[in-house]
């Protein structure tokens, strides 16, 4: 994940409840942990999102065009969008990516929604 121009690898966050209570980094993980301590919000889910056009098949460094990667996933902790309902407000606005492809589930309310880049409910 990039943020103001620098790169953290290896990112793992837990969440509970909504909000980021543990962050760890293979790369870069103090400026990871700085960006989370920016303000009161900056550790809240702001966005989260799967990606479904499986017409893109490489990362391109753009994240506005790599978050809608099939078999990704991406989410943002900080500031949500006020048009989508999030109240939350925070100087941080941070773009993850993870690529599901490979291994990888969501689970909602117990059900197996997202498994390795396929929804399947819908028979994928």
């Amino acid at each position: 994940a990039i943020y103001a121009g620098r790169e953290v690898e290896g990112i793992e966050l837990k969440f509970v409840d909504g909000v980021v209570v543990e962050a760890s980094a293979k790369k870069n993980e103090e400026f990871l942990i700085s960006a989370l301590d920016t303000d009161s919000g900056s550790r809240i889910l702001g966005e989260f999102a799967v990606g479904t056009n499986n017409g893109i098949q490489r990362f391109t460094r753009s994240i506005l065009f790599d978050e809608k990667i099939g078999g990704t996933i991406h989410m943002a902790v900080g500031s949500g969008y006020p048009d989508t309902g999030s109240k939350n407000r925070s100087a941080l606005h941070w773009d993850m990516i993870c690529d599901m492809r490979n291994g990888g589930q969501i689970h909602v309310d117990g059900e197996l929604f997202y498994d390795s880049g396929r929804f399947p409910l819908l028979g994928q």
